[in-house]
């Protein structure tokens, strides 16, 4: 019998498309959200998922499905006796980074030796807006996997080690894979994109914080509804989900104030986006990136890496 790829994608919508574009091979939907929670580095493990498990049903009340998280790791299985390639189809954003690092260790952890390719979206000619792969067309989306990218052993190395950064207690360790070239091109946003996530020392937000009080500051925003959209569409390197950009901002409310049907910022706002004072501690600060939490760091940008945050700098 004739072995076949085996493709990891970044949700099921795209499993399906590729299923429905008859694209040969199993598929391997990876559902999780390896971005926000804890992480230790041995992913599959029962610490591990029971680590996930709780961080979901307390901060989304989402409940893992233990027995669907099982049926689709069991597709690695033997892996080498039954597929002829991993094909991993991710995205330029931090949220399918972070997954797609993660798979590349848990591949590692399995001893899998087959040949890893990447298909990864993001600038596309004639566009200037970057494209998830499932805004692609079915052209669009051929061709990427035509020029699918054969990871290298220096390509694996990288993505392993900066998952076992991200799991420990030290994220300025980070800063040197910014620079370090490989066939992940969007990594580098990513990672700095990830140390913008930590509050700034001035004015205790971190990036996603600022640029949703600068939509209400900027734009006529009407409902919550309206300003999620806006926080959706720009958001640069993220790649957050309904969820998380809900979450965030319900948690910005002593920001803003609803006015006639608008939103607008209060004092507090104004003060914020101006530097006047350091929220951090006033915001629910309560998130753990991998191996550290929010609170305990906050970023400098005259030093241009995250610093011990006051309160915990003893």
């Amino acid at each position: 019998m004739n072995k076949q790829p085996l493709h990891i994608t970044n949700g099921g919508v795209l499993s399906s498309r590729l299923n429905e574009l008859e694209i040969q091979g199993e598929k391997l939907t990876w559902q999780e959200m390896f971005c926000e929670g804890p992480t230790i580095e041995q992913i599959h493990t029962t610490e591990f998922i029971e680590l996930r498990g709780a961080f979901l049903s307390t901060c989304y009340d989402i409940e893992l499905d233990l027995i669907k998280v099982e049926s689709e790791l069991a597709k690695l299985n033997n892996a080498d006796n039954i597929y002829s390639e991993i094909v991993l189809w991710f995205e330029y954003d931090l949220f399918c980074h972070i997954n797609m690092i993660a798979v590349i260790s848990l591949i590692q952890q399995k001893k899998i030796k087959l040949p890893l390719y990447l298909v990864c979206s993001g600038r596309i000619s004639g566009s200037n807006d970057l494209k998830g792969l499932s805004e692609l067309n079915t052209s669009q989306l051929f061709n990427h996997y035509r020029d699918k990218v054969r990871l290298n052993d220096e390509d694996i190395y990288l993505a392993t080690t900066v998952w076992g950064i991200y799991c420990g207690k030290d994220h300025n360790l980070l800063k040197p894979f910014i620079v370090k070239s490989s066939n992940f091109k969007y990594l580098s946003n990513c990672l700095k994109a990830h140390l913008k996530r930590f509050p700034d020392s001035i004015q205790g937000l971190n990036t996603l914080e600022r640029n949703i009080l600068e939509i209400i500051n900027k734009y006529t925003i009407t409902s919550k509804h309206h300003l999620l959209g806006y926080a959706l569409n720009y958001q640069g390197f993220y790649g957050y989900g309904d969820l998380q950009l809900s979450r965030i901002i319900d948690q910005l409310s002593i920001f803003y104030t609803i006015e006639k049907d608008v939103l607008v910022l209060n004092r507090k706002g104004h003060e914020a986006l101006l530097g006047q004072h350091n929220f951090a501690l006033e915001i629910d600060n309560n998130m753990t990136f991998g191996g550290i939490k929010k609170i305990d760091f906050q970023f400098s940008k005259s030093e241009n890496k995250l610093v011990k945050t006051v309160l915990n700098a003893h």
